[in-house]
């Protein structure tokens, strides 16, 4: 993926107060929560662990899978819950590869944005395995991305090294970029090295949440974007 700047995009800079747009995944472009809350239960269920309530995973959906096992069940050993959890994923595959649909509108969205000049990219908690399957699923996101990092290539989400890797390559400030998500985590870590931060409130946290993790706004899902860049490129 490459993150050069074309003429289009060039022409634009002058209008637009970002250049490149950084997505989490899921609960921001896919709608993903459920399945990924049924599948956990179904693991935990398989491989006999301690029950757990349906929102305890749903909170800690787009953190890196070692650190939400940590924290779903910080009285196990979490290495060995990894091996579990891997066997299980090689045993059972049918049921850990669903592929949730994106949320309404958001091809549209990121078409749009793509045609008006602005660079996009993807930080995700997903594994690039997982990343690349969603991918394949939805192949036309392939041309819209200029890069894409995910919790298995770096340092998980809430760290910011995902965004840190990304500046690097496309070449963008922290300040001209924007990351947009539905957590927390996505907030903190594009806070933490002073990148503005747009929350979503179609996914997992609430938008009071959002906005206490340094939230510059929040929309109700990606149909209203373009609309919140326009009056941004305005001020």
């Amino acid at each position: 993926m490459e993150a050069r700047a074309g003429p289009r995009r060039q022409g634009r800079l002058g209008a637009m107060r970002y250049e490149l747009l950084i997505f989490d995944w899921d609960g921001t472009l896919a709608d993903s929560a459920g399945s990924i809350v049924s599948a956990m239960q179904r693991a935990i269920e398989a491989l006999g662990l301690p029950p757990r309530e349906d929102m305890a995973i749903r909170e800690l959906i787009g953190l890196g899978l070692s650190d939400a096992l940590a924290r779903l069940y910080p009285e196990l050993d979490t290495a060995g819950l990894l091996r579990l959890l891997e066997q299980y994923r090689r045993t059972a595959p049918a049921t850990l590869m669903h592929e949730a649909p994106l949320f309404p509108g958001a091809r549209e969205t990121l078409e749009t944005l793509h045609a008006q000049g602005y660079l996009l990219a993807v930080a995700t908690g997903k594994s690039r395995p997982g990343m690349n399957r969603s991918l394949r699923a939805h192949p036309y996101l392939q041309d819209l991305l200029a890069a894409s990092r995910c919790a298995d290539e770096t340092a998980p989400k809430p760290d910011p090294a995902m965004l840190r890797e990304l500046l690097d390559e496309t070449g963008i400030a922290a300040e001209r970029a924007l990351m947009v998500g539905d957590t927390e985590y996505d907030m903190a870590m594009a806070t933490a090295i002073g990148m503005p931060a747009l929350g979503v409130a179609c996914g997992v946290h609430a938008s009071s949440r959002l906005r206490a993790a340094g939230a510059r706004s929040v929309i109700e899902d990606l149909r209203a974007l373009p609309a919140w860049l326009a009056a941004q490129g305005r001020r």
